[in-house]
C-alpha cells in the first residue's frame, strides 16, 4: 500500500509539487477523506448525498445546527394543500464555464435525475416549471415534507453542458472546480473564482484515494493534511497532528426479525422468527445491553450510545433515551414474559422454544463483528443465546428476514425514519428487513410526509417514536436494540483549522467537507 503511496506521490510532482507549495503558501491542501466516487461527480446520479457536491451549488442547505437555510435559493414557499413547491432563485450565479444559472438548469437537473435511475428517489416529483429565470415551481403528486432533503442535496447541473462525460468533466456553481483525476489515484480541485458565496481560503485542494491503512500511513509520513481513519488507530499520536472525532448520527444497532416464522416473502426467503417475535426478549436484550461499555471497548472511546435511528437530529424523540446495562430488570421482563430455564442448563425456554438466534454481520466489518459478540456476552448472563456468524451480504440479503443482522444507518434526510418502521417499507431491499408494522406508527409516520414543512412533520416524527403509549422506540414495540452512534475520526494538521462541525450522516461520501469553504490555515 505504501507504493499507492508513493505513485500519489509522483502524481503529485507532476503537478508543480504540490506538498512543496502547500508547505510555502498555506493555501494547498492534501486529503485522504474517503474513497473515490464510483460514479464520479454526477449529482443526478447521487454524488453530493452524504457530502457537499463541491462542484455544484443546492438550492438550500443546512447550517451547523441542521437548520435548513438558503443557498442558490433566496427563498420558497410551499402551497396547493402542500403539492406545489415555488422557489426564487438568486440573479447572480454563473457556472464554471461563464454562463449563467437560471431556472431552467434547475428544472433540467430535477427532470434529469428523475429518470437517471440512481439512489435518488424522485417519484415523488410529478412536474418541475418554469415561470420565469428565476422562478421554478416543483409539482408533486401529494403533499411531501420530505420533498425539501432533495432541494438540499441536489447540484445542480448546466443544461447546455451537460453530457454522457459530465461526471468525469463536472461544470457546475460550487465553491470549487475539477481540474484533474487520475482514477484510482487522485483528483484536484481549485477554486472556482465565480463562486457567489464565500470565498475559501484554499485555492487548491488534492484528495487521495486511499484505503484506512495507507491514509494512517500517509499521515505519519507528513504527506497529507488529513486523513479519515479507524478508531483501532485512534490512540497513536502522530507528531504535528491531532485527532478530531466529530459526533455521527452513523448507527449501528440489531434488526430483529418481528414477526413469528412459518411464511415467506414474496420471493420465497423464510420470513420470521418465533424467539425475536417475543416482545419479552426484544425488551429484555435493549435494556441489558451496557452501551457505554460498548462504546468504550468497541469504539476506542470514540462515540456515543445509540437509542434510536435519530440521536442527536432535530426529528429524534430525547424521551426514547432508556437505562440500560439493567440485567435485573431484562431478567424480570423474561420471567413475566413465561420464559424459564426448565432444563436447569442456563438456557430459558418458553414451551418448545428456546431462547436462542442466530445475529449476522457483514464478516468484512471488525467493528459489527466486535459489536456483535460483546452484545452476546452481555445478554448470555439472561440465559439468552446468540450465535453470532459472519456472512457476505449476498449472504446476509438471503437471511435478513428470518435472522437479527447488525446494520448501519443514519441520515440527514427524516424520510429514513419512514424507510426503517413504516409497514409499507416491509421487506423493500434493506429497510424494514424485519417487517415491523404498528397501524398508529403507520398513522403517524404517513402524517409526518403529508405535513407541508419539516417543522410541522416533526411532531409526527417523535409520535411514531413514542406517543406516550405507543411507538416504534425501545419504550413501544422494540423492532430494533440501537447500540452505538460512531464518532468519525480524522487525524488533521495541529494548523488547520476546519470550523464547526455539525453532527455527520453515515460514513458514505465525504461528509467532512460540508463546511470546506470555512477552513483555513492558523501559522500559530
Amino acid at each position: 500500500m505504501l507504493s499507492f503511496i508513493i505513485i500519489a506521490g509522483c502524481a503529485q510532482e507532476k503537478n508543480n509539487n504540490a506538498k512543496d507549495k502547500k508547505t510555502a503558501s498555506k493555501e494547498e491542501l492534501i486529503l485522504a477523506v474517503g474513497n473515490e466516487p464510483e460514479t464520479g461527480f454526477d449529482p443526478a446520479l447521487g454524488w453530493g448525498q452524504y457530502g457537499s457536491p463541491l462542484f455544484q451549488s443546492t438550492l438550500l442547505k443546512r447550517d451547523n445546527k441542521l437548520k435548513i437555510t438558503n443557498d442558490l435559493a433566496t427563498g420558497y414557499e410551499v402551497s396547493g394543500e402542500g403539492k406545489i413547491w415555488k422557489v426564487k432563485l438568486r440573479d447572480d450565479v454563473l457556472f464554471s464555464d461563464g454562463k449563467p444559472l437560471t431556472a431552467e438548469d434547475v428544472q433540467f437537473t430535477f427532470e434529469t435525475a428523475l429518470t437517471s435511475g440512481s439512489v435518488l428517489d424522485l417519484n415523488i416529483l410529478e412536474s418541475v416549471k418554469v415561470t420565469d429565470p428565476t422562478t421554478v415551481e416543483f409539482h408533486l403528486k401529494h403533499a411531501n415534507s420530505t420533498f425539501i432533503h432533495s432541494l438540499l442535496t441536489l447540484g445542480i447541473i448546466p443544461s447546455q453542458s451537460y453530457g454522457d462525460n459530465y461526471a468525469e468533466n463536472p461544470i457546475g456553481s460550487g465553491p470549487y472546480k475539477l481540474v484533474q483525476w487520475d482514477k484510482g489515484q487522485q483528483i484536484i480541485i481549485e477554486m472556482n473564482p465565480d463562486y457567489y458565496g464565500k470565498k475559501p481560503f484554499f485555492k487548491k485542494i488534492t484528495f487521495l484515494f486511499l484505503n484506512e491503512d495507507a491514509a494512517y500511513a500517509a499521515a505519519k509520513a507528513g504527506q497529507v493534511d488529513m486523513a479519515y481513519i479507524p478508531a483501532s488507530f485512534s490512540k497513536n499520536q502522530i507528531t504535528g497532528m491531532r485527532l478530531e472525532a466529530i459526533q455521527s448520527v452513523d448507527n449501528r444497532g440489531i434488526m430483529f426479525p418481528y414477526v413469528a416464522a412459518g411464511e415467506k416473502t414474496k420471493d420465497g426467503r423464510a420470513l420470521g422468527n418465533d424467539v425475536t417475535a417475543d416482545i419479552a426478549i426484544r425488551k429484555a436484550i435493549n435494556i441489558a445491553i451496557d452501551r457505554q461499555a460498548l462504546v468504550e471497548g468497541v469504539l476506542e472511546g470514540h462515540g456515543t450510545p445509540g437509542y434510536s435511528a435519530a440521536d442527536g437530529l432535530p426529528w429524534g424523540n430525547d424521551e426514547t433515551k432508556i437505562k440500560d446495562n439493567d440485567l435485573n430488570g431484562a431478567k424480570e421482563i423474561l420471567a413475566d414474559g413465561n420464559w424459564k430455564d426448565e432444563n436447569g442448563d442456563g438456557l430459558l425456554e418458553k414451551g418448545a422454544l428456546t431462547a436462542e438466534f442466530d445475529l449476522l454481520y457483514p464478516a468484512s466489518d471488525v467493528t459489527r463483528q466486535s459489536l456483535a459478540i460483546a452484545v452476546a456476552d452481555m445478554v448470555k448472563p439472561l440465559g439468552i443465546k446468540i450465535n453470532v456468524e459472519g456472512k457476505s451480504w449476498d449472504e446476509i440479503e438471503s437471511l435478513m428476514h428470518s435472522s437479527a443482522v447488525i446494520m448501519g444507518w443514519g441520515s440527514h434526510d427524516p424520510l429514513e425514519i419512514y424507510n426503517l418502521f413504516s409497514g409499507k417499507m416491509a421487506g423493500v431491499e434493506y429497510y424494514n428487513s424485519g417487517y415491523y408494522s404498528n397501524e398508529k406508527v403507520d398513522e403517524y409516520l404517513e402524517s409526518a410526509l403529508l405535513s407541508r414543512t419539516e417543522e410541522e412533520a416533526i411532531e409526527y416524527w417523535k409520535k411514531a417514536q413514542w406517543d406516550g403509549t405507543n411507538g416504534f422506540s425501545s419504550l413501544g414495540d422494540v423492532p430494533w436494540a440501537w447500540l452505538v452512534n460512531i464518532d468519525h475520526l480524522y487525524v488533521v494538521n495541529e494548523k488547520l483549522d476546519i470550523g464547526e462541525q455539525r453532527i455527520q450522516p453515515h460514513s458514505h461520501g465525504w461528509p467532512i467537507t460540508d463546511n470546506l469553504v470555512d477552513w483555513k490555515w492558523n501559522e500559530k
